[in-house]
């Protein structure tokens, strides 16, 4: 484990947990330096003082705000370490809030918090098993590396952990990067859900990091002499998709031949809407029209001659009353 970067107490309510700050993780990435490629001299970079040319100390050096153009006001350390901050040597928890409220575009590095020495035993249990128990996570402030910070408190396994967290402001807005409104059908849903399962992974610690391994071989093999392997030509990029089911598909196929899953899935296709569709239907519709116009028209023809025949009936017989001429 590194050393701690930072001293100090959990300000918890009343309670008071002594504790060591500790960074969590680790830069694995390779560093290179600046050489002068014809005779491999290092390059380096000397502090220079552009008024009068000398070249300066760090401990000549001081920090500068620039308050206009043609001032600059000197701000040393014993100006800032008399500055009044009350996380100077504390992380004071100043709310409770549920895991899930959290924007993780907030989060910045993260840092294990040690307990220091036995009298911290007792109260960093005590909110380690109580964050654990409500399942929330604390909000702190903190002063570290001349300036005080947001962090959230949280639990990792029987560790307490303190992630610093940018402040509101300082959160860019995402709406301007927002695509232009577009029709999802379920069923596309579907199929990227589909490939989520597909693509589903419960560990992911054993991904590691490519690039660097390859570096790794390629900077061996110059300090033998040899000269390095060539790289595989990548793959070149696809065009657009115009089928998007179409390529959920492949996807879904793709992902579960990749883990050597037997079973198939398959997202179903959309059925195409077929152009014709409302030309018949509107073909239809007009003929059950036509034919329920001339049914109405032979009813009413039938309803009218029998009203005529009801009304001439009376007279035909009264003609057939009447005596006949001798």
């Amino acid at each position: 484990m590194p050393r701690p970067i930072w001293s100090g107490a959990i300000s918890f309510g009343l309670v008071t947990i002594p504790i060591k700050v500790v960074p969590a993780t680790e830069n694995h990435s390779i560093s290179f330096r600046q050489v002068h490629l014809e005779d491999m001299g290092r390059v380096r970079y000397r502090k220079v003082c552009e008024v009068d040319g000398k070249q300066l100390s760090d401990n000549e050096i001081v920090k500068g705000y620039e308050v206009s153009k043609d001032q600059l006001v000197a701000v040393t350390d014993e100006d800032l370490a008399e500055i009044p901050l009350p996380t100077a040597k504390a992380i004071e928890i100043v709310a409770f809030v549920p895991a899930g409220s959290i924007d993780p575009v907030r989060i910045g590095d993260s840092y294990y918090l040690e307990g220091d020495g036995q009298v911290a035993a007792k109260p960093y249990k005590l909110l380690r098993q109580a964050l654990q128990r409500s399942s929330k996570v604390a909000v702190a402030k903190f002063a570290l590396r001349g300036r005080e910070r947001l962090g959230l408190l949280r639990v990792k396994d029987e560790a307490l952990v303190l992630h610093s967290m940018h402040w509101p402001d300082e959160i860019r807005s995402p709406e301007s990067l927002a695509p232009p409104a577009v029709e999802i059908d379920d069923s596309e849903v579907d199929g990227a859900i589909a490939l989520m399962d597909a693509m589903g992974e419960e560990d992911i610690s054993h991904y590691t990091d490519h690039y660097r391994e390859a570096l790794e071989e390629l900077i061996a093999a110059k300090a033998e002499g040899k000269q390095p392997a060539p790289a595989a030509e990548a793959a070149e990029p696809g065009g657009q998709v115009v089928d998007l089911m179409a390529a959920l598909n492949a996807s879904v196929t793709q992902a579960r031949a990749s883990r050597g899953e037997g079973e198939h899935a398959t997202v179903h296709e959309m059925p195409k809407p077929k152009k014709t569709a409302g030309k018949k239907t509107a073909k239809k519709t007009a003929k059950k029209t036509a034919e329920q116009k001339t049914a109405e028209k032979k009813t009413a023809a039938g309803t009218a001659a029998k009203s005529a025949a009801k009304k001439a009936a009376p007279k035909k017989a009264a003609e057939r009353r009447k005596p006949r001429a001798s």
